[in-house]
């Protein structure tokens, strides 16, 4: 039996419906300066970059891979100088090998930005952020933002945006920073509307006080932000967060493989009632809330919770030619605006990772007219 659309809160729909047309110009908690991270190099423009395998088979692996899938023809989907890398992926040589190694072989795999996870390396020995900087500078990279955590009300030393707020933004402005998010959920007073709504209202603060610095405040989705409020279980939380925020200040990070494990979880309300909706129709409504993705793969499984497997781009089934072709080619400014930074949760070799994503990406190709 057919059932009708669910009913949407009047209020809040005009609320997001007027937030759309604006327009605006534009993994986990990460760590606080204690947290581990990695990076990434510099790319090549408009043709796959020149990358330093561990070893050459592993390179001709690549290549034959591409070849095989019809890549290498027409125009590039990814835009050039736009590949980044969340340095949580790579924690684990960060923490071994220090910034400076990581940051010199990722310049060999064809990267132009990262985004970090904290600050310090770890067991490799401490750094400065303008240590940092310069090391990013120095290997051809762009620090284009950074993850730090939201709240954390038992501790008033706590390095999160409630608790630390310009301390928070000194540091990344510091570092030269265009963004600076969280990928917390936006949980802190609770799931319900009015919760969402109390916690967008944080986020606009955070906004304004980093536009004040020449940044954008972000927030980076989980799975959850598209489920249901629980006083409202026709609303969806993550609608309520974008009719709630101010276009002008808080900025969003879409994270493509959970947008995508959300739809499996929460299309459907808890009553049954079908939601269906597409990750990638958020963006193309509202292009500019989001100068950042992270663009992670896995393959279908209808068997686990969230749908799928997390593997390394370009081993999964997320359709990343579509995804990024629509919004690269079908937004004003779409190549020159947003940015996409690959990440893996645990990668079983994060260089091996980095390396075969940067291929992958740069491998695809969209004839005109595509």
């Amino acid at each position: 039996m057919s059932r009708k659309p669910a009913p949407v809160d009047p209020e809040l729909a005009h609320r997001l419906s007027r937030r759309g047309m604006l327009g605006v110009a534009a993994g986990a908690t990460a760590a606080a300066l204690a947290g581990t991270a990695a990076a990434a190099g510099p790319a090549s423009a408009a043709t796959a970059p020149t990358t330093a395998p561990t070893t050459a088979s592993a390179s001709t692996s690549d290549e034959a891979s591409a070849k095989a899938s019809g890549k290498g023809r027409g125009r590039p989907v990814l835009p050039p100088g736009r590949l980044g890398v969340q340095l949580y992926s790579l924690r684990d040589k960060v923490s071994s090998l220090g910034f400076a190694t990581v940051f010199a072989e990722l310049a060999r795999y064809g990267y132009d930005e990262v985004e970090f996870a904290g600050y310090a390396q770890g067991s490799a020995g401490a750094i400065t952020l303008a240590q940092l900087k310069r090391l990013a500078r120095d290997h051809g990279l762009t620090a284009i933002g950074s993850h730090v955590g939201y709240s954390n009300d038992g501790d008033p030393n706590a390095y999160t945006f409630a608790q630390n707020l310009t301390k928070v933004l000194d540091d990344a402005q510091t570092l030269g920073l265009k963004h600076i998010g969280t990928a917390s959920g936006p949980f802190r007073h609770g799931t319900t509307v009015d919760a969402l709504k109390r916690a967008a209202e944080d986020f606009n603060t955070y906004g304004e006080a980093a536009r004040a610095r020449g940044m954008k405040f972000y927030q980076h989705n989980h799975a959850e932000e598209f489920s249901f409020a629980t006083d409202q279980p026709s609303v969806r939380l993550y609608d309520v967060l974008l009719a709630e925020t101010d276009p002008d200040l808080v900025f969003l990070e879409m994270d493509i493989y959970w947008a995508y494990s959300a739809r499996f979880r929460f299309g459907k309300q808890v009553d049954g009632t079908p939601r269906p909706f597409d990750p990638v129709d958020y963006v193309l409504r509202r292009p500019h809330r989001y100068p950042l993705f992270h663009v992670k793969d896995g393959i279908r499984d209808d068997s686990t919770r969230d749908g799928y497997r997390m593997v390394d781009v370009g081993d999964g089934d997320i359709d990343y030619k579509r995804f990024l072709s629509k919004v690269t080619s079908r937004t004003h400014g779409g190549r020159r605006y947003h940015h996409w930074q690959v990440e893996h949760d645990s990668p079983t070799d994060s260089f091996a990772f980095a390396r075969k994503s940067s291929a992958h990406l740069h491998a695809l190709r969209e004839r005109c007219g595509d």
